[in-house]
């Protein structure tokens, strides 16, 4: 593995670097970094929590200047969340060095973020719908542009963005230095890089399996009715400390953890028509522990970044492999190992088939859990917490209390009635779901593990050539 100090980097980013405990470059950082360092065009394919943010954030912290009061670098992202997270990061990464980034997106008052551009980051982090009404309105000016990025381009494409971004891109100087992120390569994607960029490096993370291989992938057959008390099944057999589970509709996801909460788990959810300001407080409650259950739809959990997500559950199947693979990688990330579920009707295992052969990933079937399973899930988790209480100590203050009590009974039945106490009962309060219609069979035309027109390895093919500049030479007199 590499080191970050062996990309010849100024010391204020290396002591960034070091503040935010980076060690060794992930494989995507490895190969992405010194291309970007040499300010070349780059493309690469990388799913999220590869550490692809830090792959492009380096080289921008360190190429952009600090005495020049204009907007340098432009990252755009397919969601606000995402634009959030990046901006963090790149924050960070320039926090010794006086490179500042500022988040813009839709759904937050334009005129604090005219306030916010008015103290001139370096960087701008945003969404390209809120990107372009700011270019209207010439409070983001982008002459002085020299380094784009285009994160999770192929997500960007889903939410329609592309023209938008073609927009956008037309109007930075072309002297400029590209990088495009995407974790699968659609042809619209490839048009784009064809159209904007010039003699791209190509890296591409060699993987037999395009989803994330420390993710154990599993499926329960069950009808549609079936579904909810399943899901509860299974929270009551893994007891996750967090996690996510996907609806495929709004109406579902309101529906799903309002149900959730019934039944007395932690939940909430979150979806595309909350306000901002609701969305931000749910996701605030998700990390800080608060909440244990996210449930949540495709569009909304599109470029979380959120760590310590130990199972996904798909409560309704994706609507195709890409959808799959960006839902299940909220888990198994940092080389942490994580735990996918999908739920699956009758109905639709010629669907989760397709997803199987598209991804190359083995997806097991597993038995419905029983409701003894459940009962013993909770009782292993009511002796986790006696067994944590008793290792964290503290209970200096209980002993004098349970002489008392072992006066009166015998031990093996006052720890009985302990772990019965703390034992979850199985709650079977009825719930009524409206019934989702079963998913069409859609074959992913788009889906692709590699480059259909592209260079790999790293050469370049004669498309990529618009002209007019030399590909490999710096664009800021490095």
């Amino acid at each position: 593995m590499i080191s970050f100090n062996d990309f010849g980097l100024t010391e204020p980013v290396i002591r960034a670097l070091n503040n935010m405990g980076f060690e060794e470059a992930t494989p995507i950082q490895e190969k992405a970094i010194p291309v970007g360092l040499q300010g070349r065009d780059l493309i690469g394919q990388a799913h999220t929590g590869t550490g692809k943010t830090a792959a492009f954030g380096i080289p921008m912290v360190e190429l952009l200047r600090v005495d020049q009061g204009q907007i340098q670098g432009v990252v755009l992202t397919p969601t606000r969340e995402l634009a959030v997270q990046v901006a963090e990061e790149l924050n960070k990464i320039g926090q010794f060095k006086g490179i500042r980034a500022l988040p813009i997106y839709g759904g937050q008052d334009i005129s604090r973020q005219i306030r916010a551009l008015k103290n001139r980051p370096q960087i701008i982090v945003g969404t390209p719908g809120r990107f372009m009404d700011h270019m209207r309105r010439k409070t983001i000016r982008v002459n002085q542009v020299n380094m784009v990025v285009l994160d999770e381009a192929d997500e960007m494409l889903n939410m329609g963005f592309i023209e938008d971004i073609e927009t956008i891109l037309k109007d930075i100087p072309k002297e400029r230095q590209t990088l495009l992120f995407s974790a699968t390569m659609p042809g619209p994607v490839q048009t784009l890089a064809q159209r904007f960029m010039i003699n791209p490096e190509v890296i591409r993370i060699e993987s037999r399996q395009v989803t994330v291989p420390m993710i154990e992938q599993s499926y329960i057959e069950v009808e549609e009715k079936q579904k909810f008390d399943v899901l509860c099944r299974l929270f009551d057999t893994q007891s996750p400390a967090r996690s996510i589970v996907f609806g495929r509709t709004k109406r579902r996801v309101d529906e799903l953890f309002e149900a959730l909460n019934k039944r007395g788990y932690s939940a909430e959810g979150i979806h595309g028509d909350m306000s901002q300001s609701r969305r931000d407080q749910v996701m605030r409650q998700f990390k800080d522990g608060t909440i244990e259950i996210l449930v949540a739809t495709d569009v909304a959990a599109r470029g979380l970044d959120i760590s310590g997500v130990s199972h996904i559950y798909n409560f309704d199947i994706p609507q195709d492999p890409e959808g799959y693979v960006h839902r299940i990688g909220r888990t198994g990330r940092a080389g942490q190992t994580g735990t996918a579920i999908t739920l699956v009707t009758p109905r639709e295992i010629r669907h989760l088939r397709t997803i199987e052969n598209a991804t190359r990933g083995k997806i097991d079937r597993k038995p419905i859990p029983t409701i003894k399973e459940a009962i013993e899930g909770q009782q292993r988790l009511a002796v986790e917490k006696l067994m944590n209480a008793v290792e964290k100590g503290d209970i200096e203050h209980y002993k004098g209390l349970a002489e008392d009590l072992l006066d009166e009974t015998d031990s093996v039945t006052l720890i009985a009635a302990a772990l019965k106490v703390l034992t979850k009962e199985i709650d079977q309060t009825p719930v009524k779901l409206t019934e989702e219609q079963p998913l069409r069979i859609k074959q992913s035309k788009n889906f692709s593990t590699g480059y259909r027109g592209f260079a790999r390895g790293g050469s370049n093919k004669k498309g990529f050539q618009r002209g007019g500049r030399m590909g490999g030479k710096s664009r800021f007199g490095k």
